[in-house]
Parts: structure tokens; sequence; C-alpha cells
């Protein structure tokens, strides 16, 4: 029965990778606007997203760390609770985890035989079956709440046919601009998008038209709206054991949490307005099961991937950022660094604005590029990133069209108290952390 499974699984994973156009694969010509087919999809289905509360998680940068955050505050509160984010990192399954453990091979094949009975007429992306499937797991597993992560955008995005209980919205950059629009204000109308008539809303960073933005859409819906960044929540951010970051808070006491850097202090303080959302929407969360989320949202929702330290000699680090927002706290802290020098193995794919990222690396001290290229097909060939690394001035150490061998050529040049950091792409560090057995 289990060889059945396995070979049943393949089997449906296959068609699932081949049979449905894919936006981490092939980009935009894999969008299908508008919700009209996963709400019929759905209906067809029998609206398993109906069968219990849901909190929508949008935003451009820290959406991940934020529902997994708050997915595991909630499964510390006792809820059962379901996870859906994108893309995964090692295994497909990642993207749909119910109290933290990835789904059974056995759903992903008793869904996808489910929906070959309902998909006809349609032509559905690969998104939208994952987000069906999601949805249809969480139901039959009976759980309380699902944190639903956007996968790009908002309005139109296959996730946004649920009426959650709390919309949040972590922050507004550039990414994504031929799809979205090319000015942090059409971006914020488009993440907007999710705000729901008469249903709490938590943006964490927003400054000036961006945030007139969000008071405009709330306004017009009726949706209650909160900016985290106006709370005065986390009264001071400290450095405790083991690297942990900390926060000394007002109404949850001494938060620790293995996620750090500048951008998880937004972050925490995103998770932190919602959970106060969450609590006037009468879910039983104390102070004591938001601290064990925090410091357990690894171990808890199998989270990796967020200035994750993969060895200590030399320092080797990963982390997903990929566009000019999330590099600017990247660059920042690669600028901290004290040891000899630092080793940048790093890729991108095609449609992200790579000059601005390899702007914000000058003055960064000893810093040699390792130039790579993920595999997948929209990746940036190796050899346009090496070109791009010496336009901005940078040095480039050396050029490979596999990040295993540009990691490999990394460590070759180290010594034991230089930094070897990987990233540039979600699609870098799974190709790294699979070539390492990790995961």
């Amino acid at each position: 029965m289990c060889n059945n499974i396995e070979e049943s699984y393949r089997r449906v994973l296959s068609e699932l990778n081949d049979g449905y156009t894919a936006f981490h694969k092939v980009g935009a010509v894999a969008i299908d606007p508008g919700l009209d087919t996963t709400m019929e999809l759905a209906r067809r289905l029998g609206d398993p997203q109906n069968a219990y509360r849901t909190i929508h998680v949008g935003g451009t940068n820290g959406k991940g760390s934020v529902a997994h955050t708050l997915a595991s505050v909630l499964q510390s509160a006792g809820y059962r609770v379901g996870l859906y984010t994108s893309p995964h990192l090692l295994d497909f399954r990642e993207r749909i985890r119910i109290d933290g453990k990835m789904i059974a091979r056995s759903e992903v094949v008793a869904f996808m035989e489910r929906f070959k009975k309902v998909e006809y007429g349609f032509h559905p992306s690969f998104f939208e079956v994952c987000t069906l499937m999601a949805f249809w797991c969480f139901a039959k597993a009976g759980v309380d709440v699902a944190v639903v992560e956007v996968g790009l955008g908002g309005r139109l995005d296959s996730t946004n046919i649920i009426t959650p209980m709390l919309s949040v919205v972590t922050n507004i950059s550039l990414d994504h601009t031929g799809l979205l629009g090319n000015t942090e204000p059409l971006i914020a109308a488009e993440k907007a998008g999710i705000f729901k008539p008469g249903v709490p809303a938590v943006v964490g960073e927003a400054q000036g038209e961006v945030r007139a933005v969000f008071e405009r859409k709330a306004a017009e819906i009726g949706a209650p709206l909160v900016f985290a960044a106006d709370s005065d929540e986390i009264k001071e951010v400290s450095v405790g054991n083991e690297g942990m970051q900390c926060y000394d808070t007002v109404g949850f006491g001494h938060i620790a949490s293995p996620l750090t850097g500048e951008c998880q202090y937004h972050n925490a303080l995103t998770v932190l307005e919602a959970v106060k959302s969450l609590r006037r929407s009468q879910l039983d969360i104390t102070a004591e099961a938001v601290r064990a989320g925090f410091s357990q949202v690894c171990v808890l929702t199998g989270l990796m991937g967020r200035w994750t330290i993969v060895d200590r000699h030399p320092l080797t680090v990963c982390d997903t950022g990929h566009n000019p927002g999330g590099w600017i706290y990247t660059a920042r802290r690669l600028k901290t660094f004290g040891g000899q020098a630092v080793r940048l193995v790093i890729g991108f794919v095609s449609d992200k604005d790579v000059d601005s990222v390899l702007g914000l690396l000058r003055g960064i001290p000893r810093l040699h590029v390792y130039a790579c290229r993920p595999s997948v097909d929209r990746a940036l060939p190796a050899t346009m990133l090496a070109e791009k690394v010496n336009d901005a001035g940078l040095q480039l150490a050396s050029v490979d069209d596999e990040v295993s061998r540009a990691y490999g050529n990394a460590v070759a040049d180290a010594s034991e108290s230089d930094m070897i950091f990987v990233g540039g792409s979600t699609f870098v560090v799974a190709d790294f952390l699979a070539s390492r057995g990790l995961g």
C-alpha cells in the first residue's frame, strides 16, 4: 500500500507540475487574471474555504514570516491551524501544513483525484490548483482557523475568494511591477484588495501616499484599520541567548524569536497587532501562547530561509529575500559583519530589479560575489548576472550555472573568519538546501 501511495504521489505531482502553468516556472503568462475560475471550481468542491475561519496575509516582504508566526501563535493557543504559503523550498507539501505538519502524500493524491472530476471546462493555473487543494485539505482536516498567505498581489490573487476574520498587509515596495504597477501606491491598491467590508485589517509599514491608499480603501468598505507602525507595543529590542531576537512588550511580556534582523522587528510588531485584533474577535490567545509561538515558530511551522544559519565555520547564512525592499535590510546587516570577508553566492530570476539590489551592496567591506543561476526556467543566466556585477563595480569571484558549485567555490576561497551568504532568490536557497541535504 505504501509503495502504491508513493507511486501515485509521484504521478499526480508530475501531472501537477507539467499540466498546469506555474508562475515560478514561466512568469506572468501563468497568471489567470480574475477570480472566476477559482470561485467556480471551489463551488464544485463544496466551497471548502467557508468551513473554517481564515486570516489573510499579504504584502511585498515579510508575509511568510508573519503568516508562520501567526500560525505558531495560534497552535500554541490550542487551535487546530491550517497554514498555506508559497513557494516551497524542498517539498511541494511545505505549502500546505496542518498544525505545522506537511499534509500526507495520500492527501495530495486524494485531492487531485477529486479535482480531476470537477475541473472540466476550465484551465486553472498551478497556483489556483494549489490554493484549492489547501482549502479542501483544511476543511477535510477540520481546522479551526487557516492562515492563508497571498501568492501575488492581492485583489486578483486566487486566495482572495475567502472572507477572513482578519486581513494583514505587511508592507509595500516595488516588486512584480509588470503585473501590479510601477509605483508603490499602485501596488498598495492591489494589496488593499484583500480588505473586506467590516473585516478588521492590520497594515505593518506604510507612509505617505501608500498609507493614504489603505486608509481610503478601508473607509470605503468599512474595514476597521490599524497601522502596526503606530503602535508602542514593543518597548525595547535586544539580542538574547543563542542569538534570539528579544522584545520587551507592553502586553505580552518578554518575547524571544529565532527570526532576527531589523525587518523582523517590523514583522513582530505586525503580528502583535494582529493578535490584538484576533482577541477582539473572541479568539482566546494568552500572552504565554504568544511567547511560545514566537520562540518556537521554526519548530512548530517548519519555517526556513529567513537569515538561517546553516554553518558556523565559516559562518554560512541563507535568506530568501529577493527584491530591493528586502535587500535593504540584508545589505545593512552584511555591512555590519566584523569578519575578514563577505562571500556572496547569489542568483536571481529574470524579472527582478537586480541592478537596484546590486547597488545596495556597494560599501560592504571585502565583498566577493559568486554569480550563479537557480534551477528554474525564468532564472537570470549567471553570465548576465556577472555582467551586472561588474557594471556595479563589485568584485566578481566566480560565475557558475549551478548553485552548489558556486557555493563550493566560496567555501574553497573562505577562511574560518569569513562569512558566506547564499540568496537572491527563493530558488537559490532551495537549490542550496537541497545540495546540502538540509530541510
